[in-house]
């Protein structure tokens, strides 16, 4: 068939409203060259292959978002455009590429928080609940994969359970969209070097989307001290993830999802420490010398059905597994001599599950929505410590240390479900209300049911007002809660400050939220939002051993509020956005894992409000990319007034601003085919700030964010 041929063929199919493959695009359209010399793509390879396979995936996927539901909820919603609008595209690590939503307040170790919560976030990966896991340093998702990505936050309707303060909904890319490969390299600063890759294709009713990668550079964790360079913390980072489909029939899709992360990391020494112990035989053992390590485990696999019956019914079933481990390793002489205790800490959990949801439209107003889900997992965890006998007021008696093995055991089981009806009371007004029902059997035994009500409300063609009350049951994480007693300890050099250790219990909280959404101009979009949360049982997590692990506690009672403005602006090759929030969170009375903590700070925090350590007044995040001759201009800056410092956080750290700038090119017809080249500067002016200073409730160590780093990166397609 000959070109004149395929174009005349082409422009019936598009006279009469069909699309054409874009094999036959290409064919007919041949790439021209942009104003830069640099051959971009012609206007018909941009058309849509729309066969009658991807016609019958589409209808699933709308399925799909027909089970979901937000009404009634803030939605922050980010595509590969925001993606590649990043500095470092999709490179950048993905709490980071987190930290552009509004709300969210960088920690150290890579932990985020959402309007004033520790942690509490829920992630889903296609519309699947994935159980979470034991928290560390690295990240287990990672940004190559992503499609796009709604972060749902305030009065969530009645499916989302467990982790409340945010679902972070992840769409992965899949086989059906551009059927090719990249294989792309990162190097820069800190040594850092990085591969990744990935493949895609679909055939008939199936199709495949694989992607991996390995980093290795010298600031695995937040480097300890302000230096430019971190003192042995070197990481090894390696991902992987696969998510294949087939089509039974054209109502019907099986998904698979199978994801692998392992990571090792040194932990940064300080030079310079004073030891405050003896070892037996030791004389001299700078602190610089110290060569303590973690290593971190995930694996999860999704197997997932999704269907549509008639034109009534959506339904999605999800079988669901994850293994999750992680391992201190200490420097037996080092933390004997610097901390009174060198312990090997390993935990580990094995969680399966399942997850059924389905939607019914009842009629032209009542959509009906409910589900029920299931987890039962099981906890290892095991702590080997050496350590020294020491008298009542905690002096070592003796330089010859002794063992002391603790292992624990821990099945777990949580159920959720729920029951739920969109309600269109008109054109303009949406209601949904509903309650979901849970109950968890693990350190303790608890059940709740949660009412919620949420509504959006249409009031001009460019006004659009939300509303919503939920009632929260938020679990304990189990997988953190360790197998250290407090009277194995007692008369030691790693005593606890004081003996009672209560049971950490659920948070239970009643949360209020309202927000308006206002376009401005055509291109220009402006959110306000409002919340407050009052909290029974507040959950919060401290660094308090030697591992860099987390362990969580509660306050007796808890509020959180605040307000959250948001800009995005859309024109042509401009694009841009703004998010300021304010945020305070507050917690009075400590009632479990009390032995983490003086007694002195007890005695104080049972009267009064203090405010959490992760508690940030001020949080922005800021973008803008400019499209110039083809070549893609990006930056974002991060600014904070501090976390919380001091005794019993009565201080905060100062404020700081951070900026990151990039520069990225595609070559369509360089000696090696299609290559895109990326050039990102992080913390362009170099700034030093610290995430934390060691003090405060539950810090255990400082932290410095990043100094200036330069990368270049370069992803060839095939």
């Amino acid at each position: 068939m000959n070109t004149r041929l395929l174009r005349l063929s082409a422009s019936i199919a598009l006279a009469y409203g069909f699309s054409i493959p874009a094999v036959f695009a290409q064919a007919v359209a041949p790439s021209a060259p942009d104003s830069a010399g640099t051959s971009q793509p012609a206007a018909s390879d941009k058309v849509q292959t729309l066969d009658p396979v991807v016609i019958v995936s589409e209808r699933l996927d709308r399925a799909r978002n027909g089970i979901s539901v937000e009404t009634g909820s803030s939605v922050y919603r980010f595509n590969q455009k925001d993606i590649e609008a990043l500095p470092q595209g999709d490179n950048t690590a993905f709490n980071q590429f987190l930290l552009q939503a509004p709300g969210v307040a960088q920690d150290s170790f890579g932990q985020l928080h959402v309007r004033g919560d520790h942690a509490n976030l829920q992630y889903r990966l296609n519309g699947i609940f994935l159980p979470e896991s034991i928290s560390g340093f690295g990240q287990t998702l990672d940004t190559r994969f992503i499609d796009s990505v709604n972060l749902i936050t305030g009065a969530l309707p009645a499916q989302y359970g467990n982790r409340t303060a945010g679902v972070v909904d992840i769409t992965t890319k899949t086989g059906r969209q551009e059927p090719g490969g990249d294989i792309g390299i990162e190097v820069g600063s800190n040594n850092t070097r990085q591969i990744s890759g990935d493949v895609s294709g679909s055939k008939d009713g199936f199709s495949y989307y694989i992607n991996g990668s390995f980093n290795a550079n010298n600031l695995g964790i937040e480097n300890p001290t302000g230096s430019s360079t971190a003192l042995h913390d070197s990481t090894q980072q390696n991902k992987a993830f696969g998510y294949f489909s087939y089509l039974i029939d054209p109502d019907t899709r099986v998904s698979l999802i199978l994801a692998n992360s392992d990571s090792r990391f040194q932990i940064p020494n300080v030079p310079g420490q004073t030891p405050s112990y003896q070892l037996a035989g030791v004389s001299d053992y700078p602190s610089a010398n110290l060569n303590e390590n973690q290593r971190e485990t995930n694996r999860y696999g999704i197997l997932a059905l999704q269907g549509v019956i008639g034109d009534k019914i959506d339904y999605q079933v999800a079988a669901f597994s994850r293994y999750t481990r992680v391992q201190f390793d200490p420097d037996p002489t080092g933390d004997l001599i610097y901390t009174g205790v060198a312990s090997k800490v390993q935990r580990t959990g094995l969680a399966n599950g399942l997850q059924a949801d389905a939607g019914y439209r009842l009629n032209d107003t009542h959509t009906l929505r409910a589900g029920v889900a299931y987890t039962r997992e099981t906890l290892n965890n095991s702590n080997d410590s050496l350590t020294f006998t020491a008298d009542a007021s905690g002096n070592q008696l003796s330089t010859q240390p002794f063992a002391i093995n603790e292992q624990d055991q821990k099945i777990t089981n949580q159920v959720g479900a729920y029951l739920q009806d969109e309600w269109k009371l008109s054109d303009k007004l949406t209601l949904n209300y509903g309650a979901r029902a849970d109950w968890i059997n693990a350190y303790v035994t608890a059940s709740q049911l949660s009412p919620r009500i949420g509504l959006v409300y249409q009031a001009t063609p460019s006004t659009t007002v939300h509303a919503g009350y939920a009632r929260y049951f938020t679990p304990p994480p189990n997988e953190l809660i360790p197998a250290t007693t407090v009277a194995s300890f007692a008369g030691t050099t790693n005593a606890a400050p004081s003996s009672q250790n209560d049971a950490v219990k659920p948070e239970r909280s009643n949360y209020y939220d309202v927000g308006v959404t206002q376009r401005l101009t055509q291109h220009l979009t402006m959110g306000l939002d409002a919340y407050y949360k009052q909290i029974t049982d507040m959950l919060d997590e401290g660094q308090f051993g030697s591992a860099l692990l987390y362990t969580p506690f509660n306050y007796a009672e808890g509020k959180v509020y605040g307000l959250e403005l948001t800009l995005n602006y859309r024109n042509n090759n401009l694009a841009g956005y703004f998010n300021l929030a304010r945020v305070t969170a507050e917690g009075k009375n400590i009632i479990s894992s009390q032995y983490n903590f003086s007694q002195e700070e007890l005695n104080y925090i049972a009267n009064n409000y203090v405010h959490v350590d992760h508690d940030q007044a001020f949080t922005a995040s800021g973008g803008v990319s400019y499209l110039w001759n083809g070549t893609l201009l990006t930056s974002d800056a991060m600014f904070g007034t501090g976390l919380r410092s001091g005794d019993v956080n009565s201080d905060h750290l100062p404020a700081y601003t951070v900026l990151n700038v990039g520069a990225s090119r595609t070559f369509y017809q360089s000696p090696i085919g299609k290559v895109n080249l990326r050039l990102s500067v992080v913390n362009l002016f170099d700034k030093v700030y610290e995430i934390r200073d060691g003090s405060g409730i539950g810090v255990g160590a400082a932290q410095y964010g990043q100094r200036r780093g330069m990368y270049l990166a370069m992803t060839k397609s095939f």
